[in-house]
């Protein structure tokens, strides 16, 4: 059966604060849906070049795969244009108090939560390590994983700033990601899409690296 739904992919730019660092950043906006709704995964750094992207669908949801501000910087002012939901797991508030104090999300996002979307369903990973809450987003039916910033084409994301854990996100990794089919695209939150049989073989170098 061919399936309506499609991946639009932009890339956004903006900076990322934590523990008094910041850093230019280029951010991968994920839109998943059909001609008429689609869910935003990652508002990224500019809400009005996210709405051109959108064009005239009805935006569902906007879901977070975690607090970091460069990942939800744009998610207030999206969702204000479009009534679309913020959507976060529980565990990212304290990072998402950093960035949005006085905006709260609006609904908590929990692991094997199905979000429907065109004719395809998103299924919520939690897959904390990169940050408590973070979670990635599978879809089977488009043979896709987002996975923000948990897993990268070469490595798992970054451990070394608060909130992170570096053994955590290994075992996110092996037990949450690796398992999909090797086949499964891994669209990430920063530069290149990978594949799952891609990174499989690499997690023995990860752990003896460290990160």
């Amino acid at each position: 059966m061919t399936v309506r739904a499609r991946i639009d992919h932009l890339v956004t730019s903006g900076t990322f604060a934590l523990d008094g660092g910041t850093w230019d950043v280029d951010n991968n906006v994920w839109i998943v849906g059909d001609d008429e709704e689609a869910v935003v995964i990652d508002a990224a750094h500019d809400a009005e070049a996210i709405l051109a992207a959108l064009g005239s669908r009805r935006l569902k949801a906007i879901v977070c795969t975690h607090a970091h501000n460069d990942h939800i910087d744009a998610a207030p002012a999206l969702s204000k244009a479009t009534g679309a939901p913020v959507l976060l797991h529980p565990a990212d508030l304290p990072l998402w108090k950093q960035t949005h104090p006085n905006r709260p999300p609006d609904g908590e996002l929990a692991d094997g939560e199905r979000l429907s979307i065109a004719d395809v369903e998103l299924e919520v990973l939690h897959t904390p390590g990169h940050a408590p809450g973070a979670v990635c987003l599978y879809a089977p039916a488009l043979g896709t994983v987002f996975t923000g910033d948990t897993l990268f084409a070469g490595g798992p994301g970054a451990t070394g700033r608060s909130f992170s854990d570096f053994p955590t996100i290994i075992d996110s990794i092996r037990e949450r990601l690796l398992t999909l089919p090797p086949e499964t695209a891994v669209r990430t939150g920063h530069g290149d899409t990978t594949m799952v049989g891609a990174e499989a073989p690499c997690v023995g170098e990860w752990v003896a690296r460290g990160h």
